[in-house]
């Protein structure tokens, strides 16, 4: 969990990256920002506030983390924070290189210097890195001579973080700790900021072991099966509930004892075995045989998870429990789910 209530601005810098495509170029401006204190209160709730996500991110490279350049220009802003300004002028040029497609909006680049924000209750030094890429239109009132008058005004929301990136003073030799906010990136937008600027991948912890190995159970259960054989709507949500079931009341879970209890079949579990190992060699993300649960993550994978069987138009069976209560066949008139309970309430 990220908190921000001591955290204060060292110091910042700020320059207009446009899209390379377009020839916008950038303009860079000749030194750092000097703040007030109402004016770097404001900004450290517009750049701090969008980070809610239990959801973490790490520098890495295919051949050698140091070739990352954000990793390498952030590194040297750590080592010498007076060098903030030079390396946020690299950082510009870097985003620059990487704003070519025709999609790309420009907009200000902020590289800014938190001290005392707290990860996990662990006080930590953070650069932050942001773009405003969106302006909203303001009304500004005018009073003069006893009569009121209006203008129209451009400007930057500082409720509506466009993109930003806070990269935490940790785990230096793995990538660091980052946490990363794309409130407008679609498609390309998105990968331009993630991949080909940020050069990112989730962290491997409690909240993505979780949430990945959920999403695996889900997508083996809704995708991979059906292509085996027959296996009802009923019998899908059967699964998913005993999914979500097993992690309740648990702080780590056992991948063994976990398809052993919910997989139960012995084919089935072969076939869950075989998915699992397909899906780690083509994303290159393995999922931890043994690991600590996020309650977090289980929350928001069960929201994801359906339990509902759509039937026409306006017909419903919600399944919370045991599909065992429920039958589905055919007859003369169609098809239909026979439904049994023990009391109606």
């Amino acid at each position: 969990m990220i908190t921000y209530l001591d955290a204060y601005i060292s110091t910042n810098s700020l320059h207009f990256v446009g899209n390379k495509i377009a020839d916008e170029g950038i303009s860079l401006s000749k030194n750092t920002i000097v703040i007030d204190h109402k004016l770097e209160q404001n900004l450290i709730s517009y750049f701090l506030t969008p980070f809610t996500s239990e959801e973490f991110y790490q520098f890495y490279h295919e051949n050698d983390l140091a070739l990352n350049e954000v990793y390498t220009y952030v590194s040297k802003i750590f080592d010498n924070q007076e060098g903030l300004y030079e390396q946020s002028v690299n950082l510009a040029k870097h985003l620059y290189e990487q704003s070519t497609h025709k999609k790309i909006k420009g907009g200000e680049f902020y590289t800014v210097y938190f001290k005392d924000c707290i990860l996990d209750g662990e006080t930590l030094d953070a650069v932050g890195l942001f773009k405003s890429e969106n302006k909203d239109i303001f009304l500004k009132v005018l009073q003069k001579n006893g009569n009121f008058n209006l203008q129209i005004e451009k400007g930057i929301n500082i409720k509506k973080l466009d993109k930003g990136c806070l990269i935490f003073n940790k785990e230096r030799e793995s990538g660091y700790i980052l946490a990363i906010v794309d409130n407008v990136g679609k498609g390309v937008d998105a990968r331009y900021w993630f991949e080909d600027f940020l050069h990112v991948r989730r962290r491997k912890d409690e909240y993505t072991n979780t949430q990945n190995f959920l999403t695996l159970t889900k997508n083996f259960v809704t995708q991979e099966l059906p292509k085996e054989g027959e296996i009802s709507k009923a019998n899908q949500i059967a699964f998913l509930n005993k999914s979500l079931d097993f992690f309740k009341d648990k702080d780590t879970c056992d991948i063994d004892d976990f398809i052993n209890k919910v997989m139960v079949e012995p084919d089935i579990i072969e076939k869950f075995h075989h998915y699992k190992q397909r899906c780690e060699d083509e994303t290159g993300v393995s999922i931890d045989d043994n690991f600590p649960v996020s309650e977090v993550a289980r929350k928001k994978q069960q929201r994801s998870f359906k339990r509902v069987i759509q039937l026409d138009k306006k017909i419903k069976i919600v399944i919370d429990g045991n599909s065992q209560n429920i039958e589905q066949g055919t007859d003369k008139k169609g098809k239909f789910y026979k439904v049994y309970y023990n009391e109606e309430k």
